[in-house]
């Protein structure tokens, strides 16, 4: 039953397929050598069997699929397993949909910065950096805005962005919110100033250069919490 609710989820969120469910490691190992699976939602407690065995098995076979664990184990010695053996997130349930979902984007947005051949040190610092080190300069949800920014074409602002998972440009934002480029300018200048996004210029072909952004997983995290507030 839990599983299913699993399986629900995952097919409420955009770009993420559900390949099958395994109901235990034999299984589960059937459904990786027939498949192309790029995450497991694990569960540590199933029939008889530890969930996080097949996490260490794939480590010792240097598989690389990635896992979450997704499973009512709080104890101490399961979470530290996790951790030791690389998965990259660690859901307790109960849990709501939209941490759920959280950790789905949050793998979607690292999955698609290991394709690329060369790393920025932004996006390292971002896949390394734990939260208590890398969102120092992002404000809190609550605390009011700065002068020259008002609340109501921020969230426009911010509910834009939240759609984008990749660099965007100002030019996208320009077409998607019908803001002027001068007001946007404003609100991306804070928004990189307050670590909430990346700031990259490519150069193109014809030497003008593109300025564009992308966000941090802590400026994603910023983003939710805010829009939260305006449900």
């Amino acid at each position: 039953m839990v599983a299913k609710f699993n399986a629900i989820f995952v097919e409420r969120i955009p770009e993420f397929k559900l390949v099958g469910v395994a109901r235990g490691i034999e299984e589960g190992w059937t459904y990786l050598n027939e498949e192309a699976v790029d995450l497991i939602l694990l569960d540590v407690y199933m029939t008889n069997e530890n969930g996080l065995d097949l996490l260490m098995e794939l480590r010792r076979e240097n598989h690389p699929v990635d896992v979450i664990v997704v499973s009512s184990a709080n104890d101490r010695g399961s979470i530290q397993t996790a951790l030791r053996f690389g998965a990259v997130d660690y859901l307790i349930k109960p849990f709501e949909f939209d941490r759920f979902q959280d950790a789905l984007l949050r793998y979607k947005q690292t999955f698609q910065d290991m394709k690329k051949e060369a790393i920025q040190q932004e996006e390292v610092d971002r896949l390394f950096l734990t939260k208590g080190n890398s969102n120092k300069n992002v404000p809190k949800a609550d605390l009011p805005l700065p002068k020259g920014i008002t609340k109501e074409t921020y969230i426009r602002v911010l509910r834009e962005i939240n759609k984008h998972s990749d660099w965007f440009s100002t030019n996208d934002l320009v077409d998607a919110t019908g803001i002027s480029r001068v007001s946007l300018r404003k609100y991306l200048q804070y928004l990189t100033n307050s670590d909430i996004l990346l700031f990259d210029v490519d150069y193109q072909r014809t030497g003008r250069p593109l300025h564009q952004y992308k966000l941090t997983n802590q400026g994603y995290d910023y983003i939710v919490s805010v829009l939260k507030e305006e449900k």
